[in-house]
C-alpha cells in the first residue's frame, strides 16, 4: 500500500479547509440572504415577475337638491408601456412616433418614456376614445390601455367655489369634491399579471382581476335652478356697479339652514381648473420663472379657488343693527314707541360719530322709525340701555365669536372684540356693525335665527350620500345649535323689518306682490378715508312666513353709488323675487299694485270703433283713435302683447296709415311722473321695474330716479311699445 506523501497531504488539508470554508461562506451568506434580505428579495422577485396595474375607481357624482348632476365622471383611459417588452422588439422610434402623433406629445417625450430602464410607465392619461381606439388598431407590442375616468362639469364655471375640482390623480384639490373626498373616491382596482425575466407579459391564464369599487355620490342642499338666479343677478350687479373686489350672494332656508344657493363671483371654469383667469395676474405671471413663478402662481390659485362666502370676513356695517334690535327687545331695553332724537351725531367717550344722513338728520324718530331710518345715534343709544356685558352675551348666542360648523374646509370665525376690551366706544361703534369683522356665513344664519322664531340652526351645504342606484348611504338632518331669542321678539322684528322695505331705506328691495323684509348695510373698509366700501343687503320674504333669506355683499362698487341700499337691496330683490316664483309662493298684492298689474292686449281689428273702445276700456287700458273712420283697421300694440294697466293702446282707422316708428326718449334720472310723461308724449308705454311704486311715508310714487331703460335711448320702435325702465330710491344707507 502506498502511502500519500507529505506534499499530497498538505494539498488535501487545503482543498479541505478551502471547500469547509466555502460551505460555511456559502451559509453564511445564504442565511443573510434569507433572514436579513428575505423580504426585500422576496419583493424584488415578485415585482420582476409579476405586473401589477391599478385601475382608477368611478368617482361618485355630485347632484344639487333635486337629483340634477352638477359633477360627474366620464369615461377614459389610460396609455402605459413596457419598456422592456419595446426593447425586446426593436420597435421604439416606430412606436414613440404614432404615440406622439395620436397624443399631441412631442417625439423626444414619448421616446425617453419608452426607452426607460423600466418595466411599466405612464403615457398619458385620461385619453378619449377616439385616440384609444386609434392606438388599438396598430396592435403595437408593449403599449397598455387602462379604464380610468376623467371629472367633468356640465355647466363650467356653475357653483364653482361650492363644487371645487379634482386633480390628473382623481384627487379633490379643494372645496365638495376635497371635503368629501374619502366617500366619493372609491377604491381602485387593479390588474395583476404574470412577466418573465425580461418583463414580459405572460399569457392571459395568469392574470388576476380585482374590480374597482364605485365612489359615493354626493347630495347637495344647494337648488341648480336658484343657483343660477344668484349667479346671474350678482354677476350683473358687479358689472353696472364696477365692483372691483368681487361679490357673494347666499341664499338660506330659514326653516332648515340649507344653503340653496352661494354665488361667489369672480369665478372660473371647473373644466380648466388649474388656469389663472384673471388676465391682469396672468400677464403678471408670465414675467416670472423658477421658483418666483412657483410661489407666486400657488398663491393666486389659491385665490381664485377661495370661497369668500365661508372664508373671508368683512364689517357688517348697518345690517347688523338687526341684531342689535334683536337684543334690545329680547331684554325689554326698548319699547316699539320709544322716542330718539338725532341730530347728526352722537358723542361716546369724547368721540364724535356721525350718522350716515349727518348733513339731513332724522331728527325725532320712534325706534321703528329708527330702524327704517338706519339711523346711528339711536341705535348708539339703544346699545347703550342694552349695556356691555348682554350685547356681548348675544354676539356671542347668535354665532358670531365661532365658526358656524358647516361641512367646509377653510371656514373663518370672524373677529370680534375680547371682553375686557370691549368698551362704550366700541359698544357704540359695534351697534350699527362697525369695528368688528364677521363671515357672510355667519351674518345670514344669524339673520335666520332672527326670523325663524329665534333658533341657530348650523348651516347645511350636504344633504345626504347615496351609492350607484340611488339608495341613501347616510342622511345629514337640520341641526338646531341653540334658541337665541323668543318666537314673540322674532315675529315683532319681521314686521319692523317688512317695514324698511315699504317705508323705509329698503325700498330697492321691493318685489310687487310679496312681502318682503330686510335691512341694508354700508361699512368703510380699513384703513378708513381711502373711500373703499362694503354694499350689502339682507332680506327674506314672505315677510310673515319666510321661505328664503338673502344676502348680497358688494366688495368695492366703483360705480356712481355705494350705498347697500342703492347697489344691493336691488340684487337681493331680483334673486327673491326670482326664487319665490320657483318656490311656487303665491304673490298677494295690494290694491295699488294691482292697477300696475299687466294686462293682455285683446284684439279689436275689424271692431267698430266704439266696440273696440269698450273691449280696450273694460280691461282698464287708454286708446287713442288715430283717423276719423268707424272701422279699426290696425293696432299697436299688437294683440297679445302685456301692458301695465292704463297703458294706451293707438287705433288705427280706415282712413289712417299707422306710423312706421318712433325713437325711444332717454328717460334716465326721472321720477316715475315725469318718465311717464316723456313716455306717453312719444306714444310709447311706461313699464315699471324696481321699487318705482313703493310710496313713502309721504305718499309720494315719485320718491324713486330711473337707472336704466330697455329699449335704449335712440331705439327706434313701432309706437305704443312698452318701455322697461327701473327706478331705485337713491337716499338710503
Amino acid at each position: 500500500m502506498i502511502r500519500p506523501s507529505m506534499a499530497i497531504k498538505k494539498r488535501i488539508f487545503f482543498l479541505l479547509v478551502f471547500f469547509t470554508l466555502s460551505l460555511t461562506g456559502l451559509i453564511v451568506r445564504i442565511s443573510w440572504l434569507q433572514v436579513y434580505d428575505g423580504e426585500k428579495l422576496q419583493k424584488e422577485a415578485i415585482k420582476q415577475q409579476v405586473r401589477d396595474s391599478m385601475i382608477n375607481s368611478r368617482r361618485g357624482s355630485i347632484f344639487d337638491r333635486n337629483g340634477k348632476p352638477l359633477a360627474v365622471s366620464a369615461s377614459v383611459e389610460t396609455v402605459s408601456v413596457a419598456p422592456n417588452e419595446i426593447k425586446k422588439a426593436g420597435n421604439a422610434g416606430e412606436i414613440a412616433g404614432k404615440l406622439s402623433q395620436i397624443l399631441n406629445m412631442t417625439y423626444e417625450d414619448v421616446y425617453k418614456k419608452i426607452t426607460k430602464e423600466s418595466d411599466y410607465e405612464i403615457i398619458k392619461r385620461k385619453i378619449d376614445k377616439n385616440q384609444a381606439d386609434e392606438i388599438r388598431q396598430y396592435r403595437l407590442k408593449g403599449i397598455y390601455l387602462e379604464e380610468d375616468s376623467k371629472r367633468y362639469y356640465p355647466y363650467g364655471n356653475f357653483a364653482a367655489h361650492i363644487l371645487g375640482a379634482v386633480g390628473v390623480d382623481n384627487q379633490g384639490l379643494f372645496g365638495i369634491e376635497a371635503k368629501y373626498d374619502k366617500y366619493l373616491k372609491g377604491l381602485p382596482g387593479r390588474v395583476i399579471s404574470a412577466a418573465d425575466a425580461a418583463g414580459t407579459e405572460m399569457p392571459y391564464q395568469y392574470e388576476r382581476y380585482v374590480d374597482p369599487e364605485d365612489g359615493a355620490n354626493v347630495v347637495l342642499t344647494i337648488d341648480e335652478t336658484i343657483q343660477h338666479f344668484a349667479e346671474r343677478h350678482l354677476e350683473t350687479a358687479l358689472m353696472e356697479n364696477k365692483v372691483a373686489n368681487g361679490g357673494v350672494a347666499i341664499v338660506m332656508d330659514p326653516q332648515t339652514g340649507d344653503i340653496l344657493a352661494m354665488a361667489v363671483k369672480p369665478d372660473f371654469d371647473l373644466n380648466n381648473p388649474l388656469e389663472i383667469q384673471d388676465e391682469k395676474r396672468k400677464k403678471e405671471l408670465e414675467k416670472l420663472s423658477g421658483k418666483d413663478f412657483t410661489d407666486r402662481y400657488r398663491v393666486e390659485l389659491q385665490k381664485m379657488w377661495r370661497n369668500k362666502a365661508i372664508v373671508d370676513s368683512y364689517e357688517p356695517g348697518s345690517t347688523f343693527k338687526i341684531i342689535t334690535a334683536a337684543a334690545a327687545l329680547e331684554e325689554n331695553a326698548v319699547q316699539l314707541d320709544d322716542l330718539f332724537n338725532c341730530i347728526g351725531y352722537a358723542v361716546v367717550a369724547g368721540q364724535r360719530i356721525n350718522c350716515w344722513r349727518y348733513y339731513r338728520p332724522h331728527g325725532i324718530q320712534t325706534f321703528v322709525q329708527a330702524v327704517q331710518n338706519s339711523c346711528n345715534p339711536a341705535f348708539i343709544e339703544v346699545a347703550g340701555k342694552i349695556g356691555p356685558e348682554v350685547f356681548y352675551r348675544y354676539v356671542k348666542a347668535f354665532g358670531f365669536l365661532e365658526r358656524t360648523g358647516i361641512d367646509f374646509d377653510g371656514e373663518m370665525a370672524g373677529l370680534f372684540h375680547k371682553p375686557a376690551a370691549f368698551n362704550q366706544l366700541e359698544l357704540a361703534t359695534a351697534s350699527f356693525g362697525q369695528g368688528f369683522q364677521v363671515t357672510p356665513l355667519q351674518m345670514i344664519s344669524a339673520i335666520s335665527a332672527v326670523v325663524n322664531d329665534g333658533y341657530l340652526l348650523k348651516p347645511r351645504l350636504v344633504k345626504q350620500l347615496t351609492d350607484k342606484e340611488g339608495n341613501v348611504i347616510k342622511n345629514f338632518d337640520p341641526e338646531v345649535v341653540r334658541q337665541v331669542i323668543s318666537k314673540e321678539t322674532s315675529a315683532v322684528l319681521r314686521e319692523i323689518l317688512e317695514s324698511v322695505v315699504s317705508e323705509g331705506t329698503g325700498k330697492n328691495a321691493y318685489i310687487k306682490g310679496y312681502r318682503v323684509a330686510g335691512k341694508t348695510g354700508t361699512s368703510e373698509k380699513l384703513p378708513r378715508g381711502q373711500k373703499n366700501y362694503i354694499a350689502s343687503f339682507v332680506g327674506f320674504a314672505p315677510a310673515d312666513a319666510p321661505k328664503a333669506v338673502v344676502l348680497v355683499i358688494l366688495d368695492e362698487p366703483k360705480g356712481d353709488d355705494y350705498f347697500g341700499g342703492v347697489v344691493a337691496a336691488p340684487v337681493a330683490g331680483k334673486i327673491l323675487d326670482d326664487t319665490l316664483n320657483y318656490l311656487g309662493v303665491e304673490p298677494r298684492f295690494t290694491k295699488e299694485e294691482l292697477l300696475m298689474m299687466d294686462v293682455t292686449i285683446p284684439e279689436v281689428r275689424n271692431l267698430d270703433v266704439e266696440q273696440a273702445q269698450q273691449k280696450i276700456k273694460e280691461i282698464n287700458l287708454a286708446y287713442k283713435v288715430e283717423g276719423s273712420g268707424n272701422t279699426v283697421t290696425d293696432q299697436t300694440p299688437k294683440p297679445g302683447t302685456k301692458l301695465p294697466e292704463k297703458s294706451t293702446i293707438i287705433l288705427y282707422t280706415e282712413d289712417s296709415k299707422p306710423t312706421a316708428s318712433v325713437v325711444v326718449p332717454d328717460v334716465l334720472k326721472k321720477s316715475v311722473l315725469d318718465a311717464n310723461k316723456i313716455l306717453n308724449d312719444a306714444s310709447l308705454n311706461l313699464r315699471i321695474v324696481g321699487s318705482g311704486t313703493v310710496t313713502g311715508r309721504s305718499g309720494e310714487v315719485n320718491a324713486a330716479l330711473s337707472v336704466s331703460q330697455d329699449p335704449p335711448a335712440g331705439t327706434v320702435v313701432v309706437p305704443g311699445t312698452p318701455v322697461n325702465v327701473e327706478f331705485r330710491h337713491t337716499e338710503v344707507d
